[in-house]
């Protein structure tokens, strides 16, 4: 977890030749926020310069004052921001009070669908009051207290009653070779370009927080804090540092570091407006007891609670005492003293060309429980190679030491090669327990004729992800069902997509108005309107062959498809300015929870004058008082039950109402391995933690050194080893598909017909 870590990290979109060399931009898909200042930057006073010996003073006394106040400036702004956040709740209790007292005028004249709706909204509101309320009985935002006022009756938590990560077998040594796509604008963990794919790389996958999640339970386990505990009404977690918490420089963490953390995130010394915005709607306060000893308040209670609120990762006061204006340019190319395993060094920076990560020497968590049988490579070097098939020949020849096979070609065609029948390199199917990535089509329910619910059905009924599958998948990848699919408690299993369908696809069109056939065999209402539209996609090799299949398929429903294939950049681009009709979409939501807030909050769909509200991932543009109040439920819950509640309601809306055409799924990675990567085979570990999307970043792998003599010897000598291909299963959930009709004339029922 990084950046402004909180439980479901900086969304990122999900490529459509996923896990082919995944880029981790945690941050593509946060973009959504559009958001005010937090504050003006603090004054400097300065008395007027008068005539002579004073004017020299005064000038003397200026330039003096400009290096003692080249520091972290973190104090002068504390009690600011402290200002800042008093004033914001007033502001925003009174306007939710006007709020209030106009929805209770307007219930009392109100009947039916509308009285429905308008109950809904003051129940948000209620909600919203008691939060306003409560924050400003906090008092500070940023706090400074004693131990003495630690509540006496808090139960203490250590998480060490998960299972081990990783093999015991694994040894520590050796470089481990991959490749990135292009080089880092920054490695500067915020501020401008910092949200790129690389980040996740050195950050978020390497750094502690506070509390992390482990990868197969979603247990709460320690991180830079041996110890946690929860007040009684579920807001405030307290963390104690563990005491040999170090930087990679042998700095001491300490509980003001945190605060640090929000402080460079949210002055505005960067351009960081989701930050921001985290920072000051997420999180109700922090308190630091002692140097060992904190708290971090929610605004409301939830569930795994200490993730949220334990996500943050410390920043370190002496790296950013030049912290200032120029901060995007003094810290370009500095890598902050990091808490994880992995520290990036000056000279490991060849621009342009390659990235190595070295192992932080006396790791302080290098022998604690769930860290000790990971992060094993001396090195990681991450060479720039910016076209995919030459990576591949690198890989082939022994340059790489790992590489993605799960697209077909790659698995079926390209890795039949001679290392890998001698064995020198070994290839392994392995099924995960990631939740299914809502990847297909999202339609804007704000352009007509997407706004009936009728066309949207129809559509569902004639798009053929099916055949997709077939043809271009070789039959490997599942249909997806639903949005939000696979997560255990949180997802219904009894929703089931849509199938392919002519006579129902043209059904619902016909309830839609779309009764005639026009002379291209495309339906048309009796004013002449068409069945026709646009679907904008990132164009790719791969896209463009699945958008041809699927206009084909449509066609013969009566329905045109017109294909919108933009650079990627530019599609992003289209979509987030809601100008889009159709789009196609994938979100990588971060478990354990699922996330439908930002998806179908009407916040996030239209502006006060009610506009579609252009970068938030509300692509659907979709907002209704019940949704509203189910996606807040589903952030304030603290139970499971609660949560389940929610998100199957929300599920069942969303399949219900049809602006989602579910595509397809990949519960699987497929890996190819030179023999001397080992990867973990113990009762603890079977190759790979279950809830990951990328096997590499919980680091469990290591680099056999002796394997590596053994094999380069052998493929010198042209001596093979037993062919390796395996399928690793212990963690797959096996369910059924959604039944898809043999033939087009006779299709099974809909889960739910046309109307």
């Amino acid at each position: 977890m990084a950046g402004v870590l909180h439980l479901h990290r900086a969304r990122r979109t999900a490529g459509a030749d996923h896990l082919r060399r995944r880029g981790r931009a945690r941050g593509l898909r946060s973009e959504e926020i559009h958001l005010l200042p937090l504050m003006r930057r603090i004054r400097h006073h300065l008395t007027a310069l008068i005539a002579g010996a004073a004017a020299l003073a005064g000038l003397a006394c200026r330039q003096d004052e400009t290096e003692v106040r080249r520091d972290l400036g973190f104090d002068e702004f504390v009690p600011a921001y402290n200002r800042h956040i008093a004033n914001w709740l007033t502001e925003q209790n009174e306007a939710t009070l006007r709020e209030r007292e106009r929805i209770t005028a307007e219930i009392a004249n109100a009947q039916g669908a509308r009285l429905e709706s308008l109950r809904i909204i003051a129940e948000g509101l209620d909600r919203d009051l008691e939060k306003w309320r409560f924050r400003s009985g906090l008092g500070d935002y940023f706090r400074f207290t004693t131990l003495d006022e630690l509540p006496p009756d808090l139960v203490w938590e250590d998480g060490m009653d998960q299972p081990e990560i990783g093999d015991p077998a694994a040894k520590k040594g050796g470089v481990f070779r991959r490749f990135i796509p292009s080089f880092p604008p920054t490695i500067r963990p915020f501020g401008e370009n910092a949200n790129n794919s690389f980040r996740g790389e050195i950050y978020e996958a390497i750094e502690l927080p506070l509390v992390n999640l482990h990868p197969e339970t979603m247990g709460l386990i320690p991180g830079c804090a041996h110890r946690w505990a929860v007040s009684a009404d579920g807001r405030t977690t307290y963390f104690r540092i563990d005491p040999e918490a170090r930087y990679s420089d042998g700095v001491p963490v300490l509980a003001r570091d945190f605060m640090v953390s929000a402080y460079i995130r949210i002055s505005d010394h960067v351009v960081n407006p989701y930050s921001k915005q985290y920072f000051r709607e997420n999180v109700a306060q922090f308190t630091v007891y002692d140097d060992r000893t904190l708290s971090i308040s929610l605004p409301e209670a939830k569930y795994l609670a200490p993730a949220v609120a334990g996500g943050i990762p410390p920043s370190p006061p002496h790296f950013y005492a030049e912290y200032g204006p120029d901060y995007n340019e003094r810290y370009q190319w500095r890598f902050p003293p990091t808490t994880g395993a992995y520290e990036v060094r000056e000279a490991d920076i060849v621009k342009g060309a390659s990235i190595t990560q070295t192992r932080v020497k006396d790791w302080w968590a290098r022998d604690r429980k769930y860290y000790r049988h990971r992060y094993n490579p001396d090195k990681i070097v991450h060479t720039v190679v910016r076209d995919e098939s030459k990576a591949f020949e690198l890989f082939r020849a022994g340059e790489l030491d790992t590489f993605y096979l799960t697209r077909p070609d790659y698995w079926y065609e390209k890795s039949e090669m001679e290392p890998v029948y001698k064995g020198y390199i070994e290839r392994v199917t392995f099924y995960n327990r990631y939740p299914k990535v809502p990847r297909g089509l999202y339609m804007n329910v704000s352009k007509p004729p997407l706004d009936n619910r009728d066309v949207r059905i129809g559509i569902q009924h004639a798009v053929n992800w099916r055949k997709v599958i077939d043809v271009m998948f070789r039959g490997d990848y599942q249909r997806l069902n639903a949005f939000n699919e696979g997560y255990v408690h949180f997802s219904d299993p009894s929703i089931r997509a849509r199938p392919f369908s002519i006579p129902q696809a043209r059904a619902a069109f016909a309830a839609a108005g779309f009764t005639e056939e026009g002379p291209d065999g495309i339906l048309r209402r009796p004013d002449g309107t068409r069945l026709s539209l646009a679907v904008t996609y990132p164009a790719t090799p791969v896209t463009d062959r699945m958008f041809a299949i699927l206009r084909e398929e449509a066609r013969s429903c009566g329905f045109e498809l017109r294909l919108d294939g933009l650079e990627t950049t530019v599609a992003y681009k289209k979509g987030m300015q809601k100008q889009h009709e159709l789009s196609l979409g994938s979100w990588l939501i971060t478990p354990p929870m699922p996330d439908f807030h930002q998806f179908l909050h009407s916040t996030n769909a239209f502006d006060d004058k009610g506009n579609p509200r252009p970068q938030t991932n509300n692509t659907f543009v979709w907002g209704r008082p019940d949704t509203d109040r189910l996606s807040e439920r589903l952030r304030t819950s603290r139970t499971i039950e609660e949560l389940r509640d929610a998100a199957w309601q929300l599920q069942r809306i969303i399949h219900d109402e049809a602006f989602f055409s579910p595509g397809y799924s990949v519960d699987f990675v497929r890996l190819g391995s030179w023999r001397w990567v080992r990867w973990p085979d113990c009762p603890e570990t079977r190759f790979c933690p279950p809830v990951i999307y990328d096997p590499h970043e919980v680091f469990v792998q290591w680099i056999d050194e002796d394997k590596k003599r053994e094999t380069l010897e052998a493929r010198r000598k042209g001596i093979g080893f037993p062919e390796s291909t395996r399928v690793i299963d212990d963690y797959r959930i096996v369910g059924d598909e959604t039944p898809e009709s043999a033939e087009p004339g006779t299709p099974p029922e809909p889960t739910n017909p046309p109307r």
